[in-house]
């Protein structure tokens, strides 16, 4: 029994924002539709080291894939010059249980995650919408521009970091990938005059104020991806349509899982899930003048249509290591 190994060279390879944009409506579709085993997000919490582990597995029927991420959440990384986040993926054999292939998760999970927020944008934003904002100048910030240049004709990028010359080298390395104007900011506030919001930040009291945010506007709000994480100004939150990953998931360690446990939302108070909005089962903007949040947690289904989609061309390529387990 062997297995392929992929490392991040060979993941990188492979794989595009076009084409995983694609995979990852997709399984939103496929979400949307039920046609998805997914438990949430297993965590162990690492307090004296400030991170934790978390587990994601998912089966996509329709397609017969299975597999689950093993990945870590630790801020305190960029200090010792590691990632924030890392991660694994493990591929099996819906027949079997073998795994099929292991391969670095940590660019699909910076992929996928810019991924969903381009679908998101793609059904929930305005179709006028030109001028981005982004809070948070990180290697998040840079794969959801991507998948925004996708589904959008990007006039302007507003963008705000706690270190400005964040901001400055954000545009000096997106401009050759997005052809558009970029406006550092110093205050949240004026990035917040925009179309499309996106916020990537880690932080555990709310930064974007109610008062900020245009009639109309599309938020998509990353950085809550754990408990007790908010981004958000919950009144904000109150005036708009939300509309989460995955309800379940969302509620423990999404934008809304501080809200709702402090009573200021309720359920009552999410929409839909985008995997509805996807598949046409909900409807997501009802007009021009709605605020829409989406809410990011990262879905277990969003990586495993992306690594078997980077998998299957790295067979077709002859990419990757064999590897004998028994």
């Amino acid at each position: 029994m062997d297995v392929l190994w992929l490392e991040q060279s060979d993941v990188k390879s492979v794989i595009d924002m076009s084409s995983t944009l694609s995979a990852v409506e997709n399984g939103f579709r496929e979400h949307g539709l039920k046609k998805v085993q997914m438990p949430p997000k297993s965590y162990l919490y690492f307090t004296e080291h400030n991170g934790d582990l978390r587990t994601m597995p998912s089966f996509m029927e329709e397609q017969d894939i299975a597999g689950v991420k093993i990945v870590n959440v630790h801020p305190d990384n960029r200090e010792k010059g590691l990632p924030t986040v890392m991660a694994v993926i493990v591929l099996n054999s819906t027949e079997t249980g073998a795994p099929l292939a292991m391969m670095d998760g940590t660019h699909i999970t910076d992929m996928r995650t810019g991924a969903s927020g381009g679908v998101a944008a793609k059904y929930l934003a305005r179709p006028d919408s030109r001028i981005v904002g982004m809070v948070g100048a990180g290697g998040q910030a840079r794969t959801q521009l991507l998948a925004l240049a996708e589904v959008m004709d990007i006039e302007e990028v507003k963008i705000n970091s706690r270190n400005m010359s964040h901001c400055t080298s954000f545009a000096k390395d997106m401009k050759q990938f997005v052809s558009c104007d970029f406006t550092p900011v110093e205050n949240i506030k004026d990035a917040c005059d925009c179309d499309v919001l996106v916020t990537t930040t880690p932080v555990r009291e709310p930064i974007v104020r109610s008062e900020w945010i245009n009639e109309g506007t599309h938020i998509n709000a990353i950085g809550a991806d754990a408990m007790g994480k908010q981004e958000l100004d919950s009144s904000l939150l109150k005036r708009s349509r939300i509309i989460v990953d995955d309800i379940v998931q969302a509620s423990h360690s999404g934008e809304i899982n501080v809200p709702l446990s402090n009573g200021d939302i309720s359920e009552a108070d999410i929409s839909c899930e985008l995997g509805e909005v996807v598949a046409g089962v909900k409807v997501g903007r009802q007009s021009d003048e709605d605020i829409t949040i989406f809410d990011s947690t990262g879905l277990a289904v969003q990586d495993l249509v992306t690594a078997n989609m980077v998998y299957r061309k790295a067979v077709e390529k002859g990419i990757g290591k064999r590897i004998k387990l028994f």
